[in-house]
């Protein structure tokens, strides 16, 4: 027999409601302390910060989540892991910039530059950096501005250009968008307040200086590390799917923390942190309602140890990507929606039992409550949520 220390998957799962913040005994005092424990929060739909901040957190509404993102600062939303958009504390954002931002920023740059060239109208390098100048002098002069606000100020970034000449795909696109896209992968603008209410996506920018330099490899060390602890026991893989990274950056980022091995209740193997292999007992029973792509359901390639298979279907999109879930006590048992008039809706599948159909049921309730007059349409639709929401 293995002499490996052993973690089952009863006690992944006590982990998850503690370490995530998700039994009530375990929740957080602040927003920062929230993205703290999962790592990074997903923030492709704007509403998914929000409502995974409040299954977490001990206390307050849309205005307390708001006040970190565009008040104190002290969350921030950054093109990262996967080169999706997620929210982190201020300040581990260096680190998830060196390990992960820059990279992207270094690629978007490369690809605009070659659309550039394969357009052929004279763009180039030289003629990216004076409009780039130009929308942040913009920002200087007149505040945080949309993309379309920030275009009518400045004409450069109302040309368009041609993608894809001569191919069956071709298109033409304005550069605002790239622009954009790339001055914030860059770290030198940010999203600030959306036009509307808290569910909006439309964000204004603001100009911002670029994150303090940190190495590379430290900073991929850094977010492994509190990975570990947030997800493990976790695999190699499941650190490379989460990141992004390529396996070489993996191996090394793995090999500087110094991870231990422990033994799973299905025979395999799986990594924690140095130190972490002391049980985890179980906290009190909870429930929660996590949005479309919240980080518990998204950390792992292999999420076996919490969801059913044949579950799978109903709860994901093609892609991957996780729809609205009900959890109990560390597993996934249904999923919700929101409908049109408002009301929060879900099914269970499977039959976990009274006390959990009951525990659901109220917590579905205070969920409806706390949205209030938002509506919520997750960018993803999932099978199960189109189906509640008809």
């Amino acid at each position: 027999m293995s002499s490996l220390p052993l973690i089952t998957a009863a006690e992944r799962r006590h982990r998850l409601g503690r370490r995530h913040r998700l039994a009530p005994s375990a929740r957080a005092a602040d927003v920062a302390g929230v993205a703290d424990s999962v790592v990074a929060l997903h923030a492709t739909d704007a509403a998914t910060v929000f409502l995974s901040v409040r299954a977490r957190l001990t206390e307050g509404g849309p205005a307390a989540i708001e006040q970190a993102l565009y008040e104190d600062g002290s969350l921030v939303r950054l093109l990262s892991m996967r080169n999706t958009l997620f929210a982190v504390s201020t300040p581990f954002a260096p680190y998830v910039d060196a390990s992960t931002a820059r990279g992207i920023a270094v690629k978007e740059r490369r690809t605009l530059l070659k659309h550039f060239a394969e357009d052929g109208q004279g763009l180039d390098a030289a003629w990216l950096a004076e409009a780039e100048a130009a929308a942040l002098a913009a920002l200087d002069e007149h505040g945080p501005c949309t993309g379309s606000q920030l275009s009518a100020l400045v004409p450069a970034l109302r040309r368009k250009i041609t993608i894809g000449r001569g191919k069956k795909y071709e298109a033409q696109t304005g550069v605002a968008t790239r622009v954009i896209r790339l001055l914030a992968a860059d770290g030198r603008i940010r999203r600030d307040r959306p036009r509307g209410s808290w569910t909006s996506s439309q964000f204004r920018w603001v100009h911002t200086e670029p994150w303090p330099h940190v190495p590379a490899a430290e900073a991929r060390a850094e977010v492994a590390r509190r990975w570990l602890y947030a997800y493990g026991p976790a695999t190699e893989a499941d650190l490379k799917w989460w990141t992004g990274w390529s396996l070489t950056d993996v191996r090394k980022a793995l090999t500087a923390v110094g991870p231990e091995q422990v033994r799973l209740d299905d025979g395999t193997t799986a990594l924690v942190g140095p130190g972490d292999t002391r049980p985890e007992p179980a906290p009190e029973p909870w429930v929660a309602l996590l949005p479309a792509l919240d980080p518990s359901g998204m950390g792992w390639a292999d999420r076996g140890f919490h969801l059913d298979p044949a579950h799978r279907p109903a709860l994901f999109d093609y892609a991957g990507n996780i729809g609205p879930t009900i959890w109990w006590n560390g597993e996934i048992v249904g999923g919700w929606a929101q409908r049109a008039d408002g009301a929060v809706v879900h099914r269970l599948l499977g039959s976990p039992g009274r006390d959990a159909e009951k525990a659901i049921a109220a917590e579905a309730g205070r969920l409806a409550e706390w949205i209030g007059d938002a509506r919520i349409t997750p960018r993803f639709r999932t099978p199960l949520e189109r189906e509640l929401v008809r």
